[in-house]
C-alpha cells in the first residue's frame, strides 16, 4: 500500500493587513488606532501526494502556492488546519522534517556565492551530518549523473544559470532526502538547459523514487514532469487531478498544420463550422478547430476528402492556454453565482 508523503487537510493561513486612508491625517488615524483586515493566503487547501509521486502545484501569481510550501516546510504556522510531511508536522518538527526533505528555488541559492560548488557541497555534508564515506560515494554519484566534475572547482557566481542550478539539485540531494520541493526550478533558463533539468528531475523521481513537488508557471516542467496535477486560485483549490484530464477537460481547440501536394488545391478548402484558417500560403495550410462545434475526427475526414494531403499534424493547444480557460470558466462561473 503506497505510503502518503505529504497531507494537507484544511489548510488555512491569514496574515493581517493594516487600512490605511488616504493623506497624512489618514496616516496619523492609522498609526493611533490601526484599523486590522484579515488576508487569507490559504483557505482550506486539502490535498494528499504518495511516496514517489510527482505532483504539480500551480497556480497565478499570489494564488497561495508558495505559502503552502513554507508550510509544507516548516518555515510558517498555519492559522488552522493540518498538514504532515512524512508523517511529521512540518513547524512542530522542523529539525526532523529538513533531514528528509530539500528544497530548489529558481530565484534563490543555497550555493555560497563566493565558494567553488564543491566546497558548498562539503559543508552541506557536515550540516546534515552525513557520514563521510557515504558522502564520497554520494557526491561522486551527483557528480558523474549531473555533469558536474569542470563545475566544482568554480566559483558559483562564475557559472552560468543552467550550471547553477544542476548544482542546486545535486546539493539539494547529498542527504538523500524523500521529499523534493522545487520552486520554479527552470526560470529564466533556456530550452537546452530547461530540458536537462527536467530529465535528471524525472530521472530522481523514477529511479530513487524521490516524491516532487513542483510549482513552476512553465507549462512544460507539468507536462513532462508530473502526471498530477492541483490547480490553486486566491488560496483555494479549483483542480485536482490528473495532467491529462486537465487537457481533456479543458481542451477546447485544436491545430492542424497540413502540407499539400499541389498548392492549387488551396482553392478547393471547404468552409467549415468551426474551422478557421490561421494561415495558408503555397502547400502549407495551418487550421485551427474548435472541438465543441467541430469535433475533430469530422474535420479531418472531410479535409482528407477533398484536398490532396501529403502531411499532417495536429496539435493541442499550449497548457498555458489550458489553464488560463480554466481560470476564466471559475471567474465566470463566480460572478454568475455572485448575481443570482
Amino acid at each position: 500500500m503506497p505510503t502518503v508523503a505529504v497531507a494537507v487537510r484544511g489548510l488555512c493561513k491569514q496574515f493581517e493587513k493594516r487600512e490605511r486612508s488616504p493623506g497624512l491625517s489618514g496616516l496619523l488615524r492609522s498609526w493611533v488606532h490601526p484599523q486590522v483586515s484579515q488576508v487569507d493566503a490559504v483557505k482550506d487547501v486539502s490535498f494528499s501526494m504518495e511516496e514517489g509521486e510527482s505532483l504539480a502545484f500551480i497556480g497565478p501569481n499570489g494564488a497561495g502556492k508558495s505559502t503552502t510550501i513554507k508550510i509544507l516546510t516548516g518555515i510558517m504556522h498555519p492559522t488552522r488546519g493540518e498538514a504532515t510531511v512524512l508523517g511529521l508536522v512540518p513547524w512542530k518538527e522542523r529539525a526532523r522534517v529538513a533531514l528528509n526533505i530539500a528544497t530548489v528555488f529558481g530565484q534563490r541559492s543555497q550555493l555560497w556565492y563566493h565558494l567553488p560548488a564543491g566546497e558548498t557541497f562539503d559543508l552541506l555534508a557536515r550540516i546534515y551530518e552525513v557520514p563521510a564515506a557515504e558522502y564520497r560515494a554520494r557526491r561522486a554519484e551527483l557528480v558523474e549523473r549531473f555533469e558536474l566534475g569542470p563545475l566544482l572547482g568554480s566559483a558559483v557566481r562564475k557559472l552560468s544559470l543552467g550550471e547553477r542550478m544542476r548544482c542546486e539539485i545535486a546539493a539539494s540531494l547529498l542527504h538523500r532526502p524523500r521529499v523534493l520541493f522545487l520552486d520554479e526550478p527552470t526560470i529564466g533558463l533556456d530550452v537546452i538547459a530547461k530540458q536537462q533539468i527536467r530529465e535528471l528531475v524525472r530521472e530522481l523521481n523514477q529511479k530513487e523514487g524521490v516524491s516532487v513537488l513542483l510549482t513552476s508557471h512553465d507549462a512544460g516542467d507539468v507536462e513532462r514532469l508530473c502526471k498530477r496535477v492541483v490547480v490553486v486560485n486566491h488560496g483555494s483549490i479549483m483542480f485536482d487531478d490528473r495532467v491529462s484530464t486537465l487537457r481533456r477537460r479543458y481542451l477546447k481547440r485544436k491545430v492542424i498544420d497540413l502540407h499539400l501536394r499541389d498548392p492549387e488545391a488551396l482553392a478547393l478548402l471547404p468552409a467549415l463550422p468551426g474551422v478557421e484558417v490561421l494561415k495558408a500560403s503555397g502547400i502549407g495550410l495551418k487550421l485551427e478547430v474548435d472541438t465543441e462545434t467541430q469535433p475533430i475526427e469530422q474535420a479531418m475526414a472531410k479535409l482528407m476528402a477533398v484536398l490532396p494531403i501529403a502531411d499532417v499534424t495536429v496539435q493541442d493547444p499550449p497548457m498555458e492556454e489550458i489553464i488560463a480557460q480554466l481560470y476564466r470558466e471559475r471567474r465566470a462561473s463566480t460572478a454568475s453565482e455572485a448575481a443570482k
